[in-house]
């Protein structure tokens, strides 16, 4: 992660979180911690649980606490009870700012914890889901702190969502299943970025790939970038395996169900586990059970479904989410989002703000130098043509 190895150094240097008290609530991986690390090494305090009870490295959860006296209250596996305790745990530190991956500090905060409202001065959001809840409230003027939406950058989700989530759910599909895909229909539900990234990755693998959409023009990309478009009910009842990744609730819900292919492989990388019905599907079974790890069999009588690691992130609870790689933009943006807000402290009101252009692109002309290549400039003369409106044809 040699983004973020740069601005580690730079924090180092100058302190740039002294006084900081954060509380993150961000997947428990390898990557989190190496930016943990690096917020620590600009002068914060850093206090870490998990935003997903199956995310978290447990090794690197224990590395945090013993070898870089990281609070970190977070065990893979933990029930929602234990989830929400870790949560308010780092919320008992009474953190002057916090770092999310899907709200729940955030939610916490206004919901049952209002008494940090006057502590808190802001916010950085991570993923889509996250963004999605943060832009409601503030429709709804609930938001009363200042938000970065980090996903928002485009070093984050032209990179992450689409390359990363791309790469890394296939990754987990394959480790719980161990499935060939090739030659099988795998439908892809939603054509965001995410979406878009699974798709090309599926096809990479050979699998045939149907997409489906409530957008008319992200459908429309998706038909024109060469993938089938069908209605949910008609992509699920001949599909090998379907993936959610829009961020919406119940999206396989009942009706889907009844006509999904026997056997069908369901998994979701959307951020949290209600994109399917997992009520409805226990209603509609006879039995279930495990056959592997994140496998579990739901037996509907004439049919058997397979659901993948309880309908949570798969990418994430078996395998081992992105590859560092692309991590490093999008933690080099947290890093720069907790700067630029502790920097800007009481000068933001209650919104859902984006980082600064300049830093994002900062961030990918550090990327390209620590891959060892070189762009061009303008001259002076193309400066002067674009900045102008006088010289035409």
């Amino acid at each position: 992660m040699p983004v973020l190895k740069l601005i580690r150094e730079r924090f180092i240097k100058e302190k740039a979180l002294k006084g900081v008290r954060l509380g993150v609530c961000l997947h428990v991986t390898s990557e989190t911690a190496n930016l943990a690390i690096t917020l620590k090494a600009g002068g914060a305090e850093v206090f870490l649980c998990a935003s997903n009870p199956l995310s978290t490295n447990d090794s690197v959860a224990s590395s945090l606490v013993k070898d870089f006296n990281i609070p970190t209250f977070a065990i893979k596996g933990e029930d929602n009870k234990t989830y929400y305790k870790h949560l308010n745990m780092v919320l008992d530190t009474e953190p002057n700012q916090t770092m999310d991956d899907g709200a729940d500090l955030v939610g916490l905060i206004h919901s049952k914890r209002k008494e940090l409202l006057n502590v808190v001065v802001g916010s950085t959001e991570e993923t889509t889901t996250g963004v999605i809840r943060l832009r409601a409230m503030e429709k709804d003027h609930a938001l009363k702190i200042p938000v970065l939406a980090v996903n928002d950058n485009l070093t984050k989700h032209l990179f992450d969502n689409r390359y990363g989530t791309g790469q890394s759910t296939i990754d987990g599909i394959i480790r719980a299943t161990n499935i060939l895909l090739a030659g099988r229909t795998f439908v892809v539900v939603g054509y965001g970025w995410c979406g878009r990234g699974l798709a090309s990755r599926a096809r990479g693998m050979g699998a045939h790939v149907v997409v489906t959409e409530i957008d008319p023009v992200k459908a429309l990309e998706a038909r024109m970038d060469g993938f089938v478009v069908e209605p949910m009910k008609e992509a699920i009842a001949h599909a090998d395996i379907i993936v959610t990744v829009t961020g919406n609730k119940h999206v396989i819900d009942a009706d889907h169900l009844k006509v999904a292919k026997d056997g069908i492989i369901m998994a979701n990388s959307g951020h949290f586990d209600v994109e399917i019905n997992k009520e409805a599907l226990k209603k509609l079974s006879k039995k279930v059970k495990t056959l592997r790890p994140f496998v579990e069999e739901y037996d509907m009588g004439k049919k058997k479904i397979y659901l993948l690691a309880e309908g949570r992130l798969v990418n994430l609870a078996s395998a081992e989410g992105h590859p560092a790689s692309v991590m490093d933009m999008s933690f080099a943006g947290q890093a720069l989002a907790s700067e630029f807000m502790w920097n800007n402290r009481g000068k933001l009101t209650g919104k859902v703000y984006q980082l600064p252009e300049k830093l994002d692109r900062q961030i990918a002309a550090l990327k390209l130098k620590a891959e060892g290549i070189c762009i061009d400039t303008l001259t002076s003369e193309q400066k002067k043509y674009l900045e102008s409106w006088k010289e035409g044809t």
